[in-house]
């Protein structure tokens, strides 16, 4: 376990790569129990359980969705389980980070460093998703983070417009 861990705070500090996580439907679907756990924390923070539940299962959906198509546009799809492990144990990695943070806000006690941090760990999440577009693609940097932005921002509508308390 240790060394997975590892991986992922490697390709969170741009030092590895999606090609770098081994090919393993296994670790895949750990990774996905693992974010959704780490999600559940923080979202149950200021969400009812169902409520909580359902959107952890959009933004599974999403990501692995996301991750798909845009490895079928750049004709690149046998890296979708690679990508899709990267994307999730880097998003896992830094959403982790995040928990003080939200813990914080919920509880009513957020002050301007607080979203200071929270905004670093934003460009952070973009940027690394960036890193993994660009190894996934095999394309720029800018190119990755630019799909990347295309990603997040389509996520974040999709989960503003099913859930508009968030």
């Amino acid at each position: 376990m240790l060394k997975i861990i590892k991986l992922f705070m490697a390709v969170c500090l741009f030092k590895r790569g999606p090609q770098d996580v081994p090919y393993s439907p296994a670790l895949l679907g750990m990774l996905l129990a693992v974010n959704a756990a780490v999600s559940f924390l923080a979202i149950y923070l200021t969400a009812d359980f169902l409520q909580t539940v359902l959107q952890i299962l959009v933004s599974l959906l999403l990501l692995l969705a996301g991750s798909y198509v845009i490895l079928a546009i750049g004709r690149k799809l046998g890296r979708f389980c690679q990508t899709a492990s990267a994307l999730l144990g880097a998003d896992t990695f830094i959403s982790f980070f995040a928990l003080p943070a939200l813990a914080t806000l919920a509880a009513g006690q957020g002050s301007a460093s607080v979203y200071f941090f929270l905004l670093a760990l934003m460009i952070w999440h973009w940027a690394v998703a960036g890193h993994i577009f660009r190894h996934a693609l095999e394309k720029p940097y800018p190119v990755g983070l630019a799909v990347a932005f295309l990603y997040i921002t389509a996520a974040y509508q999709v989960m503003a417009m099913l859930f508009p308390d968030i």
